[in-house]
Formats: C-alpha cells, structure tokens, sequence
C-alpha cells in the first residue's frame, strides 16, 4: 500500500475533485461526472487500455445499487479497478500506487474559463460596446486622425454629423 502521506494527498483530491462545480458539495461523496473528469485530468484514462467507458462502468460498478455518488473508500476501490487496466505490465499492488500518483496531488483543470485582463483598447471596446467610443488613456489618439488628437472646435453652425452641412449657402445663392 502507499504511504500516509501519499493516502492523504489522495483524499485532499478527492475531495477537491467531490466539489468542483457543485456549490452545495460538502466534499464526502462524488458524481459520475467528477468522476470522469478525475479521471481525464489526472491521465488515469489514456484512449487506448482506458477509455471514458471503461471510467463509466467502473463507476456504476463500485457504488451502491440506488446511489448516484460514490464515498472515499468506493472512490479507492474505483482505482483498484482501474489499475491494472491501466499499468498492465505491472502487478495489482504496483498498479495501484501507480495510479494513487497518477492521482496524489492533483485538482480539477479549468478548460475554458475566461480570466480577465487588462482594459480594453479603444478598438476592442468599440467592437464589444458595438458602438463609437472616446478615447481610452492607452490610445492617446491613435486611428482617429488630427480629431482623436486635437481638440477642434467645429464653427460651421451645423450639428455634428449633419449629411447636408455646408449646403446653406448654395442655396441661398440661388
């Protein structure tokens, strides 16, 4: 068998592995898919010797007839399973302390989640706010031309943006 030591580790990710995206989790029993996602990110299954299904069927395998979850001592007999599946070339108490490292230590792998970042630039944020935005303190005018660097007062009389501004005068003259 593994040392205290390693048996402790052991529990600490199962317990890390019993909570992972369950806020009301207490840490003493694990689902099927925590299960499966143990599995994957501690490389207990490989694709070849142990595949998702294997980690299924094991699952099913050592707990209860009407349960949903599986305890700590179940969750051993789990790797108990699937150690000599996935060390062949080992004996079955070899394998299992192979498999207890493969798993020692670890805790789930956040795949996908977005960490934040610096502020935006004035071009990223014109693109998420999917209209025109002032200058950010980064940019210092950069892409707006003499008017994202200047302040220049417009004279004309017209609003800004006014399509027909300058045509007053034609006009007039008519």
């Amino acid at each position: 068998m593994a040392g205290n030591a390693e048996m402790a580790s052991l529990e600490e990710s199962f317990r890390k592995f019993a909570i992972y995206g369950d806020t009301k989790a207490t840490g003493q029993e694990m689902n099927g898919k925590n299960w499966a996602k143990l599995c994957k990110d501690c490389k207990v299954t490989d694709g070849k010797s142990v595949t998702s299904t294997d980690v299924d069927i094991v699952f099913s395998k050592v707990k209860g007839k009407t349960a949903r979850v599986i305890n700590y001592e179940e969750f051993k007999k789990a790797l108990e399973e699937l150690a000599p599946k996935r060390f062949k070339d080992k004996s079955k108490e070899e394998a299992y302390e192979a498999i207890c490292q493969l798993v020692a230590g670890k805790e789930p792998i956040n795949v996908g989640v977005t960490v934040s970042r610096e502020p935006l630039g004035c071009w990223e944020q014109e693109q998420w706010s999917g209209g025109r935005v002032e200058l950010c303190p980064q940019c210092s005018g950069k892409g707006k031309g003499k008017s994202g660097r200047e302040n220049i007062v417009d004279t004309s009389g017209y609003v800004s943006a006014y399509k027909n501004a300058g045509t007053y005068d034609a006009k007039v003259k008519k």
